[in-house]
């Protein structure tokens, strides 16, 4: 047997290994389904894996839904490739066969109801493989990356990791220009920065800690007190940095609420509030984030979702960065 074979085989069974630890639904049917056919997988993924994709899905222009549909099954599938396969070199691999489907996809030749149903999304909006690509870039590196040394480090994976799903979604939505795209950059690098500090116990279970090392050690701060799981006062003082650093990025990212069509706009608000109330959660916790972790009350996602409502047809009452403070 050749060396070329057995390294066929080998990927093989990566991928094989892979496809059985995900649901059976994400494997790559031997037969193209109908674009039809694809939006109703995609459709049916969003809507129960994602409990705020219906109150985001209200806002949107009808036309739009199953191009949002779409990009958010291939984001979800990409994820889970990496996060819930549990084996590093079976996830690399399957990340691997679904990057050489995104080429496909772009060259006509989808499979997978995701990228047939993606291909009319990136003919009717024009998107760049490039945003699709670099989530791959970030899932690929979950398998190899546990820490980030500085703050320039956490930013450089939210390159690939974030900022990438906004861009999508101001291509799907015709509202691309570069100063758009630069502060939709930092509205999704706030989110992502955002989740981060409400999961650290969780992340930290994983394996992962994305609290830049250099500000743990600024801050007197260690590993060994996240695995205690007791706030110190050294985490809580990290923790308050860290989150008023969040929520600086957040405000950077206002003005983007004012400069797109009304629909957008409310998602947009919708989600930045819900990122600033996610930050609150953790000051009312006092920036204990490891005995419970912070979450966001129904009660408190509808009175998000009114303001935002309220805001769209009362562009006064949107999210600024004065508001933005007190959201």
């Amino acid at each position: 047997m050749t060396t070329a074979t057995n390294e066929s085989g080998n990927y093989n069974e990566l991928i094989e290994r892979g496809w059985a630890a995900l649901p059976a639904a994400y494997r790559i049917p031997a037969e193209a389904p109908t674009l039809e056919q694809a939006r109703v997988y995609c459709k049916h993924l969003a809507e129960t894996h994602y409990e705020n994709f219906h109150v985001a899905s209200w806002f949107l222009p009808k036309a739009l839904r199953p191009h949002f549909h779409s990009i958010y099954a291939y984001c979800r599938i990409s994820d889970d490739l990496g996060d819930e396969v549990g084996d590093t070199g079976a996830a690399l691999a399957l990340l691997d066969l679904w990057g050489h489907e995104l080429d496909a996809c772009y060259q006509g030749r989808a499979r997978h109801p995701v990228f047939v149903a993606l291909h009319e999304t990136i003919r009717a909006c024009a998107i760049p493989k490039e945003p699709f690509a670099d989530l791959l870039v970030a899932f690929r590196q979950d398998q190899t990356v546990t820490r980030f040394p500085t703050m320039e480090d956490v930013f450089s994976y939210c390159r690939y990791s974030a900022n990438p799903v906004g861009r999508l979604v101001l291509y799907a939505c015709g509202e691309v220009s570069d100063e758009k795209l630069r502060l939709s950059d930092a509205t999704c690098t706030a989110l992502q920065l955002a989740n981060f500090w409400q999961d650290i116990r969780r992340d930290y279970l994983k394996g992962r800690v994305y609290l830049p090392q250099q500000d743990i050690e600024r801050f007197a701060a260690s590993e060994a007190m996240i695995a205690a799981g007791t706030a110190t006062r050294e985490l809580r003082e990290l923790l308050k940095y860290e989150v008023e650093f969040a929520r600086g990025i957040f405000e950077q990212g206002l003005p983007l609420i004012g400069m797109v069509n009304r629909e957008l706009a409310l998602d947009l608000d919708l989600f930045t509030r819900g990122g600033l109330e996610i930050l609150r959660a953790i000051e009312h916790q006092n920036y204990d984030v490891l005995s419970v972790r912070p979450a966001i009350s129904k009660g408190t996602k509808l009175q998000l979702a009114v303001r935002a409502l309220t805001g769209r047809f009362l562009p006064f009452l949107r999210l600024t960065a004065a508001a933005g403070k007190a959201a």
